[in-house]
Parts: structure tokens; C-alpha cells; sequence
């Protein structure tokens, strides 16, 4: 609890300003905020093996510290031997505390895991959110690599408040989430190259 402790501190003592005095806000309401994080993995392979989901359900529930729910389809298609309400994923919705503890724990322990990491890409979706794909659970230490069956990956969206991409970057990039060029990817609030990047400044 203390690391939530500390995030949130945080938010709330030096990223909270530090966006206010960015962006020029005229209302502490307008300084956009981390709802809340989706942890999602999609498991075609399920509709052969039921037993997939079960495995999946169990390591996303101790990956994050809160139970996982399958997500079934919502039709029939035949050529994929699908049938409605199949279970064909497993995600996960954090919130408040157990958010905050997810986070900290993917940007410090999780993510530097990875081989020859060089930092998350920063595409947004247009509405202040992102979605990082992640192609193996065995990132987390919580997951004992000599138990599992086979690799997942998974996609991770961090809903904001945020009204725009720009915003949406520069909160969870305070956050600690390692983008690519972070110090170049945004620029008095357009989106820039590296070459535009030398005539800007």
C-alpha cells in the first residue's frame, strides 16, 4: 500500500501542477486523470482448448491482484467453430488502489524486463487513451516461468480524462510509461518528427 500511497502523492503534489502549468488550465477539474487500466488478453485458441481460459484466468488474477473474468464471443461463425457466448478471453478492469499498484508495478519491475527494451510506442487512440501490447505474461516476476503452458500476450489500456492525445501522452508519460523519444514526440501541442524537430528549436 505504500507504493498506491506514493503514486497517488505524487499525481496529486507534482504531475497534477506540473500539467495545470502546461496546458494553462483555468480549473484543477480540467487536469486529466488516470480512470482506470483494462488488461485484456484474446484467446482464439480457447475454442479448442477450454482448458486455456481456465490457466489464463489464474495468471491474470496473479498478475494483478484481482480476479479475472472470461469474455465470451457475441456470435456464431462457423468457418472459426465459434458458437455464441463462448469463452474466447480473459480481462481484467483495475481501479483506484489496486491501479495505482499496477502501474507502479508494470513501469519499475515489468517493462525493464523485457529484452532489449527501448522504450513503448506512442500511438493514442485520438480520445487521450492508450493501449500497450504486451507479447509475454513471463514479464511479470509474479508468473513462475517453469508453470507455464505457453506464452500469452496481452493489451493493456490505460483510460484517461484526458480530451486530447497530447494530454493523454504527457500524463501517463509523468507516470513513468517509457515512450520512444519522449522529449521529441510533442511539441507546443503538435505532434512532431525527428527532422522538424532541429528548425522548432
Amino acid at each position: 500500500m505504500s507504493n498506491t500511497a506514493s503514486l497517488k502523492k505524487e499525481y496529486v503534489e507534482r504531475i497534477a501542477p506540473e500539467l495545470k502549468s502546461q496546458f494553462q488550465y483555468s480549473s484543477t477539474m480540467q487536469i486529466p486523470m488516470l480512470k482506470k487500466i483494462v488488461i485484456n488478453q484474446g484467446l482464439g485458441m480457447a475454442v479448442a482448448d477450454k482448458k486455456i481460459i481456465e490457466v489464463a484466468i489464474n495468471e491474470m488474477t496473479t498478475i494483478t491482484g484481482q480476479k479475472a473474468v472470461a469474455t465470451i464471443s457475441r456470435k456464431d461463425i462457423a468457418n472459426f467453430k465459434l458458437r455464441k457466448k463462448m469463452p474466447i478471453g480473459v480481462m481484467v478492469t483495475l481501479r483506484r488502489e489496486r491501479m495505482y499498484e499496477f502501474l507502479e508495478r508494470l513501469v519499475k519491475v515489468a517493462l525493464p524486463r523485457i529484452r532489449d527494451f527501448k522504450g513503448i510506442e506512442s500511438k493514442f487512440d485520438g480520445k487521450g487513451n492508450y493501449t500497450l501490447g504486451i507479447q509475454e505474461q513471463i514479464i511479470f516476476p509474479e508468473i513462475n516461468i517453469d508453470s507455464i503452458t505457453r506464452i500469452l500476450g496481452m493489451n493493456i489500456t490505460f483510460v484517461t480524462t484526458a480530451k486530447t492525445d497530447e494530454e493523454g501522452y504527457a500524463l501517463l508519460k509523468e507516470f513513468g510509461l517509457p515512450f520512444k523519444n519522449a522529449k521529441k514526440d510533442w511539441y507546443y501541442g503538435k505532434r512532431i518528427n525527428e527532422s522538424s524537430w532541429g528548425k522548432t528549436c
